[in-house]
């Protein structure tokens, strides 16, 4: 099996693990990278792509490959502009996923968020509800969209919001259990590990939530 995958995000937390990893995964021989700077990581089996994110249709010649993991999305913080950030975090994966349907891309693995929802008034749950929405009226056959909790680890950037958050999560993890155990924070590795198994595996749920990923990631 060689397999070309597509990667949006690949300089961000999450992002960055996944493509280390698939370079060393011998099921797939070619990574191509899009993105707006280089991840600054080489190996033979990357392609990189410098390109407008926000005009990432203009890509579509050289949008080509087996499969699509889409690990886009920003904070309020970084991005307080509600137009840019909605175009960043609904635009970007909106459209990886009509350039799918487009190319004939039939694997489409999308990181989300726990709490999205269409209807929400949390500006935040709403865009990534209406985008996790879109995204699955395309009917792309082997979707998956997965909606992690609080994303731990060391990030490159500074988000104060966040790590406070980080912290009292690591008072008040032991209490969450039962219907609360999907509220844990999880891993950039675990949510990694759940993507690649997703991609070369049969699995019917299309919306994967934070503790189902934990257990998916399982297998790898």
């Amino acid at each position: 099996m060689h397999k070309t995958a597509i990667i949006l995000g690949g300089t961000g937390l999450t992002g960055e693990i996944l493509v280390k990893k698939l370079s060393n995964d011998d099921r797939y021989d070619k990574i191509k990278l899009f993105s707006r700077k280089s991840i600054g990581y080489s190996n033979p089996k990357i392609e990189e792509h410098l390109v407008d994110m926000f005009q990432l249709e203009n890509s579509s010649n050289v949008f080509t490959g087996d499969e699509v993991f889409c690990c886009i999305g920003t904070t309020a913080a970084k991005t307080p502009d509600k137009e840019v950030y909605r175009t960043i975090d609904y635009g970007i994966p909106v459209t990886a996923a009509r350039l799918c349907k487009q190319q004939l891309i039939k694997t489409l693995i999308v990181i989300s968020a726990l709490g999205a929802d269409a209807k929400s008034r949390v500006f935040y749950n709403r865009t990534k509800g209406e985008m996790e929405d879109a995204i699955l009226k395309l009917e792309i056959s082997k979707t998956h969209i997965l909606q992690p909790s609080l994303i731990s680890g060391k990030r490159n950037e500074k988000r104060t919001g966040e790590y406070f958050f980080k912290q009292l999560m690591k008072v008040i993890h032991p209490l969450l259990f039962g219907r609360l155990k999907k509220y844990r924070s999880i891993r950039p590795e675990t949510i990694v590990s759940a993507m690649i198994w997703l991609s070369n595996n049969e699995f019917s749920k299309k919306i994967v939530v934070s503790d189902e990923i934990k257990e998916l990631s399982k297998n790898i």
